[in-house]
């Protein structure tokens, strides 16, 4: 059989306060045309939708729209949540899924709820453990639904999350149906894409790729935006955004993998680009090595990147808007960090005692190698501007 593996979407992403809602619909208008020239028996988006947990009627309009559209290629659609999602708000959309012939898993139910299967056009049978994503808290109260005893529910997250795979992969046997696991986790040893929310990638948050067991014949994982394979008893792999979703991941390869595999066979992947996003580019310089580099931007032929830049001139009043004057793709403006002092650098620190906030604010300014009289002046007059609103106006 053949499978489309997509995740990470993240819909409603804004970058910089730009709105990528027009990136989405092109990327995921490219997904479902990359689905309808493969014809994949089965569709698996694994997590991440959305790039909040509230999503705005748009973004909602473009997923469960996508969803459908990957439906009417003739495949079968499985997707879960993420840890951007809302679990429990992508399973109050079941009945709208179930009514299109996609499935929705926000949240572990039950063995009965989270393992789906099917069959292909051809009459190959296939399971699936679909596994959302978990926070800590949550993966107990999940492995509950298994008779935990008292001392198992203070094992780590890893334990639960390895007890939880062998609960719903338990009926995998080597019986011509085709095992197959979706997950949105953390694995040991894999690379991170630079995008990814920190606080669900951490240490605390990974599992072994020895949890999903050998008898599967494709592990389909999201959650780390860098396609990747993962080495462990069965074929895992990630298959990254299907578009750069941080700067960050600038050097990322966004696109989806095609897998083709059979039972008692290795299953065989590919990495298929998806290119309708708009790049994401860091650049340095000087004003003049900016202004060279505006002169040589792409044209209306080509896609100009969104931009971040990190400039290489001293700290001043209007430098940000000197820079996006010269590039106005640039999102984000920085002084590159060379040019700042180190921490805790040269020069005794100053007493503040006795002194006004003028001559501290001053301080502050040369010690970052920021001493600006615009800056200087401007901070003096909010400081007048505040304590005169604080005094009523009086004298």
């Amino acid at each position: 059989m053949k499978i489309l593996h997509t995740s990470d979407w993240h819909v409603g992403k804004v970058l910089k306060g730009q709105s990528r809602q027009e990136e989405h619909h092109a990327v995921l208008t490219e997904v479902v045309e990359i689905a309808r020239r493969e014809q994949p028996d089965l569709v698996l988006v694994a997590g991440d939708l959305f790039d909040n947990s509230a999503p705005n009627p748009a973004s909602t309009r473009l997923v469960t729209g996508a969803l459908s559209a990957l439906r009417a290629t003739g495949a079968d659609v499985v997707a879960i949540a993420g840890n951007h999602d809302n679990g429990a708000a992508l399973d109050a959309l079941r009945p709208w899924a179930e009514a299109a012939g996609i499935t929705l898993r926000g949240t572990v139910r039950s063995r009965s709820e989270n393992v789906v299967a099917g069959a292909t056009a051809a009459g190959e049978e296939w399971r699936l453990a679909a596994l959302p994503f978990l926070s800590q808290r949550y993966a107990v109260r999940a492995t509950d639904l298994f008779a935990l005893s008292a001392a198992e529910a203070n094992q780590t997250y890893a334990d639960h999350l390895a007890r939880l795979v062998a609960a719903l992969t338990e009926d995998f046997t080597d019986d011509g149906t085709i095992n197959l696991i979706m997950s949105h986790v953390t694995v040991v040893g894999a690379r991170a894409g630079g995008g990814e929310r920190e606080a669900h990638t951490i240490q605390q948050y990974a599992v072994s790729a020895g949890i999903f067991p050998a008898s599967a014949h494709y592990v389909a994982l999201g959650h780390l935006h860098r396609a990747q394979r993962v080495t462990g008893p069965a074929p895992t792999r990630y298959c990254g955004s299907p578009l750069a979703v941080d700067f960050g991941e600038g050097d990322n390869q966004p696109g989806v993998t095609i897998v083709d595999v059979k039972p008692g066979g290795t299953a065989r992947t590919r990495h298929v680009p998806v290119r309708s996003a708009v790049p994401l580019r860091t650049v340095r310089g000087t004003l003049e090595e900016l202004a060279a580099l505006a002169a040589h931007a792409p044209g209306d032929d080509g896609a100009e990147p969104w931009l971040r830049v990190y400039v290489h001139e001293q700290p001043r009043a209007g430098l940000r808007e000197q820079v996006q004057e010269l590039l106005p793709r640039a999102l984000e403006v920085r002084v590159d960090p060379d040019l700042l002092p180190a921490a805790g650098g040269a020069g005794q620190r100053r007493t503040r005692t006795g002194r006004s906030p003028g001559e501290l604010f001053a301080d502050y300014l040369a010690a970052r190698g920021h001493s600006d009289e615009q800056v200087q002046a401007l901070f003096d007059e909010l400081l007048g501007e505040a304590v005169e609103a604080g005094t009523g106006g009086t004298e």
